[in-house]
């Protein structure tokens, strides 16, 4: 690689062009550029001018910061992908987005143009390059619009391309998941989604929470419902036996292994050893469902806190809710208002009340005496020692308090070994936030931090505890009181935009009986 004496660091002010204008290096110098820091390093004894390679280069402006601009600029170009295109007296009208907002801009080509006759056969679908000036639109409902100096066809989309210009249903959109990110929904859902990806790292950076990566792959069992996805490297058609059962000791890792159903079992030993900490990835459900409310893999946001008691995650869960709410609201502003304008009228109006209101708090038994007294005709009844159902969870919400409901100290028969026990003994330290439209989104508790009841609830619930040996070491080696909770991500996007199918706010949905994509 030669020398690196005389590694030379430029002042921030300097740029590309100017550094191509004005500096001489020496021959054969290697040029490092990140951002607005240079730094240039002598490689050979000889010197030349300097002239930088992108100097002569227009490079392409996103049509976001484009319509952002507060006046007419010459000389730029855009890349996207057509809409709609409509022609007139030597003009050709063309509808062009790139993806960055939801916005298009409109492109006028003019029949001076060398390949105008290419141009007005181009179809919906098209990938493009477009050269010219911004200037203000004579139309109406946009103040900008691009004339067009010059213009490339990318990439051709002929008329079969699926998208044409009409409303198509999602049940036919999910047929396409490929290409239903390039309809106006898909693309909003999608860059909320980003932004709320986003906001969830940045609330916690925040609070000093630290992102730790869990594993997808285990051999333990959170939830304790055996709903996993087995995984293995031993030949199906061939299966090795021991005593009628697979002998996975002759498997990759030696042991049964599945695809985790959450990271929380892992975040504690680290909240354990880092204070607070948080996950944030795929997880994975072997469940038969094929509702609106369930996919095979999804997306949990789970933290956990040391010396955090119950009414601590409860305050995090709330403050986390009303913090993401208020985020995408300011930052996502304009695609929000087409679910509020095409898929939910009273979108804003939830969203509004979300951030304003104070979450209800009641004990799963108070929530249970409501319920019963109800008057309504449940599907389900609802019972102590009974899972509350989709159809409790919004009755509590969108009827009865109208607000988001926090309910709390739950039948320890119904819930994982991992919660702790309340002092009655019949019930533990577990909450679940509901919200109106979709019921539980969060569901957490205070951990079991004592090593004699936490291995009791192992013994009755069926656990083998050599399965779990690492586990109840962290409850040996100083163990301390801790809680957390898990968000689905998903579900947390379905209340932003007011989708009602889990579906349609995952790129590429899994599901019984698809795979595809």
């Amino acid at each position: 690689m030669g020398s690196y004496k005389n590694r030379q660091s430029l002042p921030l002010s300097y740029t590309p062009r100017a550094l191509g204008e004005k500096l001489a290096i020496n021959q054969g110098a290697e040029v490092y550029l990140a951002k607005k820091l240079c730094v240039l390093s002598d490689l050979c004894g000889k010197k030349r001018h300097f002239k930088w390679g992108l100097s002569d280069k227009m490079k392409r402006i996103r049509i976001l910061n484009l319509l952002k601009s507060d006046k007419p600029i010459g000389n730029v170009i855009i890349m996207g992908w057509i809409r709609t295109r409509r022609d007139s007296k030597g003009f050709s009208f063309l509808e062009i987005n790139d993806g960055s907002c939801l916005k298009n801009i409109q492109v006028v080509a003019d029949s001076s143009l060398a390949n105008y006759e290419e141009i007005t056969k181009i179809s919906t679908g098209s990938a493009v390059s477009v050269t010219g000036s911004l200037m203000e639109s004579q139309g109406k409902g946009q103040r900008w619009e691009l004339k067009a100096d010059g213009m490339e066809i990318l990439g051709f989309a002929p008329d079969t391309f699926p998208l044409q210009k009409k409303r198509h249903g999602d049940e036919f959109l999910r047929t396409i998941a490929h290409l239903r990110p390039r309809t106006n929904k898909y693309g909003a859902i999608f860059r909320i989604r980003s932004e709320l990806s986003f906001a969830i790292h940045k609330f916690f950076k925040d609070r000093g929470f630290k992102y730790i990566h869990t594993p997808a792959l285990t051999a333990s069992d959170c939830e304790g419902a055996g709903e996993m996805f087995k995984v293995t490297t031993l030949d199906l058609d061939n299966v090795p036996k021991k005593d009628g059962k697979t002998d996975f000791s002759l498997d990759f890792f030696g042991a049964a292994t599945n695809l985790t159903v959450s990271g929380q079992l892992s975040a504690e030993m680290f909240a354990l050893a880092l204070g607070d900490v948080y996950t944030f990835g795929p997880t994975f459900r072997a469940e038969n469902s094929n509702t609106s409310r369930h996919v095979a893999e999804f997306w949990m946001v789970e933290p956990e806190m040391a010396f955090s008691d119950l009414n601590d995650a409860m305050d995090l869960s709330e403050e986390f809710l009303k913090y993401l709410t208020g985020y995408v609201m300011d930052e996502c502003g304009a695609d929000l208002e087409l679910f509020a304008k095409y898929v939910d009228k009273n979108l804003m109006t939830t969203l509004e009340s979300l951030i304003s209101s104070g979450f209800t708090r009641l004990s799963y038994k108070e929530a249970v005496k409501i319920l019963s007294k109800s008057g309504q005709d449940f599907e389900f009844e609802a019972g102590f020692g009974k899972d509350l159902q989709s159809e409790h969870e919004k009755y509590l919400t969108e009827h009865y308090f109208k607000n988001p409901v926090i309910v709390y100290d739950y039948p320890k028969d119904i819930k994982p070994f991992y919660m702790r026990i309340n002092d009655d003994n019949k019930t533990v330290a577990a909450m679940d936030v509901l919200v109106p439209k979709i019921g539980e989104i969060i569901g957490g508790s205070q951990r079991e931090e004592r090593l004699n009841i936490l291995e009791a609830r192992m013994d009755k619930q069926g656990l083998l505890k050599k399965d779990y040996w690492w586990y109840i070491e962290s409850r040996k080696y100083g163990s301390a009181f801790h809680s957390g909770f898990g968000l689905g991500f998903e579900r947390l996007l379905m209340f932003l935009t007011g989708t009602t199918n889990i579906r349609d706010v995952i790129p590429f949905p899994r599901t019984p009986n698809n795979i595809s994509f």
